[in-house]
């Protein structure tokens, strides 16, 4: 068996047999992996509550032919306890530890880029700096470009023509003019184009100064956007904590209004 050590953030835990789990981690290095590790459900576990979801763990492991074996397992920073607090925080990193583990299917393919994004919006997160549905959307965006599915917000997808933006269509890969707009795509409003373009960019004095329901409509579009790409739904995006519009409307993060129309430092 070969030894080896990575870090990485614990994307989600399942049990296996009496007293063991099998931990899926993105890590920096290796990829996505599926590791077991041995008596972690005991009460005197060395090491058990170091693995939980949104850990940002350094780990040793053993590489074996199904399950590697995680042999060690040190916290660097555990962002869980930020986020457990709060309920719209958890259920933002709760769909960003979901999208990061779809958008890395094959598991040991090295991805550096959204292993940077995940511990950069996790970090934003649990700062508490901006809300968190704009940080998820920042990071659902961002994970799209890195996956090499960036819609098109600026110009439209079809021709190239910037400016005069009438709809945004998602099979078509975004922004549509109103020449190349097809029945059915959505007519999202021009400052949700904007936002998009701000959460995209890092334009955070923008986006925090945005309104509710230029971004309910954003992280509607955006989370249909990716879905419809991922060709199944992210489960934890229905649970994502809900913002009203102005006139008592509610705005669902998994969609709803959609179907109507570098450094280790980084952040998103």
């Amino acid at each position: 068996m070969t030894l080896y050590r990575d870090e990485g953030i614990v994307l989600r835990t399942q049990k296996l047999g009496e007293a063991d789990r099998i931990v899926t981690v993105l890590t920096r290095r290796t990829g996505r992996i599926r590791a077991a590790a041995k008596g972690v459900r005991k009460t005197k576990s060395r090491f058990g509550a170091r693995l939980e979801p949104f850990t940002h763990v350094d780990l040793q492991l053993y590489e074996r032919r199904s399950l590697d074996l995680i042999t060690q397992a040190e916290t660097l920073r555990p962002y869980g306890q930020q986020l457990v607090a709060d309920y719209p925080r958890y259920t933002a990193g709760t769909a960003m530890l979901e999208t990061a583990e779809k958008l890395t299917a094959e598991e040991r393919e090295p991805a550096l880029r959204q292993f940077l994004l995940l511990v950069g919006g996790l970090r934003t997160l649990a700062e508490g700096a901006h809300d968190p549905r704009l940080v998820l959307d920042a990071f659902l965006l961002r994970s799209l470009s890195v996956a090499g599915w960036a819609p098109a917000i600026d110009e439209c997808c079809r021709c190239g023509t910037r400016g005069q933006l009438r709809g945004f269509a998602i099979p078509a890969g975004g922004a549509v003019c109103a020449r190349c707009r097809q029945p059915g795509a959505a007519t999202p409003a021009p400052p949700t184009f904007a936002l998009m373009l701000a959460l995209l960019r890092g334009d955070w004095e923008l986006a925090d100064g945005s309104e509710p329901r230029h971004r309910v409509e954003c992280s509607g579009l955006v989370a249909a956007y990716l879905q419809w790409h991922l060709e199944h739904g992210i489960r934890s995006l229905r649970h994502v904590a809900r913002e009203s519009y102005p006139d008592g409307r509610g705005g669902d993060a998994g969609g709803a209004e959609a179907d109507d129309t570098t450094d280790h430092r980084e952040r998103v």
